[in-house]
């Protein structure tokens, strides 16, 4: 009787849960940790802890109490914060235009289920962070790809290659600026003329722009769509507290989203994680308040990070690298090695040395390796001995 109540088909996850890539980061993660001898250069995460002032809001908002349901979209002054955050940094924003969300990757996601279909075509320029790889797959939508070209004089993007990809039946363009892995920054003129392109044919901008202040150019603020286009356009800005300030594990984000629109994301948001807890929403108000002063002395840091690396790449042998524009990677050829995540492996079992495998960031990044180095200098300088010693045994 038991025998003839079983299901006629296996237990299994939908299709395309099954046809996800697993993160190859994480499996070379979870080889080398609890290792005390591993160099942790492999995930995007600064070395620092968040600063004391956030840490405190979050602590006085438990004490208070704090601990219940909130709004869907976010407790009303961190929603105000943000507005008053977007407004000085690129154009006038409402309130009505924030949505408040767990996390910049929980972000991504709620404005990819409110505007991309199953069967919907979307374009990505790539190599790109895996997570946003994945999101449009989970839901079933057909992705296309646009590469950067890699010299040693920087990443490019071949805008007019990626409007002859932006067909009229495409639904939304994902573009992360700074990029990672790449560190490759848009170009002010690139976003008008993809802005451009994208009105003309009713097709939806999704900006990834997590890395927006961890910028090495002029100004520390990196291009943005938010910038040149209009409140009405198709255009959502996904952001993150993780990198700027530091709250990596915080998981605070948000969206600016156009008017009309944040109505339907808290619907999304009520049966996905209902709310961001408040205490969490506090620590962001006082990183968006009184946090300037720590972009700024994160900036400076992995600015000279960036060039100590960079000089030490620059003079291995087989190294091919160009300088990131932003972020805190650095994303290198190594010449002769076909299989990342095989060389990756080999480094953290006989060097002690993590690094993410440039195959996790889809094919287009295979033989390369990915570097955050977010990190102290002694950190860093072990790290390229490590790498030096691998590369010439």
């Amino acid at each position: 009787m038991a025998a003839s109540m079983k299901p006629e088909t296996p237990l299994s996850a939908r299709a395309a849960v099954r046809a996800l890539t697993a993160s190859k980061i994480r499996e070379l993660y979870n080889e080398g940790i609890g290792r005390a001898d591993v160099l942790p250069f492999w995930v995007g995460e600064p070395d620092e802890p968040t600063p004391q002032f956030i840490r405190q809001a979050g602590i006085d908002s438990i004490a208070a109490g704090e601990v219940f349901y909130t709004h869907n979209l976010g407790i009303p002054e961190l929603r105000g914060a943000v507005a008053a955050y977007i407004s000085k940094l690129h154009r006038k924003t409402e309130t009505n235009q924030i949505a408040v969300t767990s996390a910049g990757v929980n972000a991504l996601m709620l404005a990819s289920q409110l505007l991309v279909d199953p069967g919907e075509r979307v374009v990505e320029v790539v190599p790109l962070w895996p997570n946003l790889v994945e999101i449009p797959k989970i839901l079933g939508a057909r992705v296309a790809t646009v590469p950067l070209a890699f010299d040693e004089s920087g990443w490019k993007l071949d805008v007019d290659r990626l409007i002859d990809a932006l067909t009229p039946g495409t639904r939304a363009l994902y573009l992360n600026s700074p990029n990672n892995p790449t560190g490759w920054v848009i170009s002010r003129d690139e976003q008008r003329a993809l802005l451009e392109h994208c009105r003309r044919h009713g097709i939806w901008i999704f900006a990834d722009d997590a890395y927006e202040r961890l910028y090495f150019g002029d100004g520390g603020i990196a291009p943005s769509f938010l910038k040149i286009s209009e409140p009405e356009d198709r255009v959502i800005s996904a952001n993150t507290f993780s990198k700027s300030w530091l709250m990596t594990g915080w998981r605070l984000g948000w969206l600016v989203v156009p008017p009309g629109l944040a109505a339907d994301l808290g619907k999304l948001i009520e049966y996905n994680t209902s709310c961001a807890p408040v205490f969490v929403q506090r620590a962001g108000i006082a990183a968006l308040r009184e946090g300037e002063p720590v972009i700024a002395h994160t900036l400076a840091r992995f600015l000279s990070a960036r060039d100590f690396l960079i000089e030490k790449l620059k003079s291995m042998p087989r190294v091919r690298v160009a300088v990131p524009e932003g972020t805190m990677y650095a994303f290198f050829r190594i010449e002769g090695m076909s299989d990342s995540l095989a060389f990756c492996q080999r480094l953290v079992r006989e060097q002690g040395l993590g690094l993410a495998p440039g195959a996790a960031f889809g094919p287009e990044g295979e033989g390369f390796v990915r570097w955050c180095f977010a990190a102290a200098e002694d950190r860093l300088a072990e790290g390229v001995k490590r790498l030096r010693t691998a590369l010439t045994s």
